[in-house]
């Protein structure tokens, strides 16, 4: 009995030595973070598909604003007219985290109501952005090394047979975010 209880003892020394030994030990670690300052998005000038003239009542109309420019393309029943309004691509000024990438987001379509009959509604669709005077048409751009950028948008507005003349506003939302 005497030898076990000694060589408990010892084993139980043993662990302690080498339990206090690995006490000590260190590793190094690493940390890191990444802040982004909060993008801003202004509008510069508003999305104008200016004054287009109905030469068809009875059959559908389309209007294209390209995002490049204020230049339109007419078909169906509808064609350009130099009256005021004048077309205008929406624009829009970006400021972010330099050198970062991002994407903008755009409505699928957006609904122009009659400033006097708002059961008169014409339909914008086939939104399309341009990044600062890039060579296409893109959703995803990246901010400057002073963490700027900029975009035009286009679209296209279909006007109804029938359609009632007049002006038509409505609204819509632009999204831009970190990728």
């Amino acid at each position: 009995m005497k030898k076990r209880t000694l060589l408990t003892i010892v084993i139980l020394m043993g662990l302690s030595v080498s339990l206090s030994a690995q006490s000590g030990a260190t590793e190094g670690n690493s940390a890191s973070a990444n802040l982004l300052v909060a993008m801003t998005l202004q509008e510069q000038s508003t999305l104008s598909f200016g004054s287009t003239l109905i030469t068809d009542t009875s059959i559908e109309g389309k209007v294209i604003l390209e995002s490049t420019n204020a230049t339109r393309v007419h078909s169906g029943g509808v064609e350009g007219s130099l009256a005021t309004p004048t077309a205008s691509n929406a624009t829009y000024a970006v400021t972010g985290t330099a050198l970062e990438t991002y994407a903008v987001s755009l409505p699928a379509s957006i609904e122009v109501v009659h400033g006097t009959d708002s059961n008169q509604k014409m339909t914008i669709d086939t939104m399309t952005a341009r990044f600062n005077n890039a060579s296409a048409d893109a959703v995803t751009s990246t901010l400057s090394s002073t963490g700027t950028d900029s975009f035009s948008v286009g679209g296209t507005l279909t006007v109804a047979p029938g359609q009632l003349g007049g002006a038509y506003a409505g609204t819509f939302e632009v999204t831009v975010d970190y990728n």
